[in-house]
């Protein structure tokens, strides 16, 4: 039951690491600019928001 669990969680995870970066790699420079997010950024926020999944 505990194995399930995890890999929901993991894929959950993955999921919010997916749309979190492909959302932020649509945007073009200047709204990255005006947010403050540079493009070698992009997969820490990204690994940063999967990471708050609980």
């Amino acid at each position: 039951m505990l194995i399930w669990g995890y890999l929901l969680k993991q894929i959950r995870r993955w999921r919010t690491y997916r749309r979190t970066y492909n959302e932020l790699v649509a945007l073009d420079d200047r709204t990255l600019a005006d947010i403050n997010i540079s493009r070698s950024e992009i997969p820490g926020i990204a690994r940063h928001a999967a990471a708050a999944i609980r």
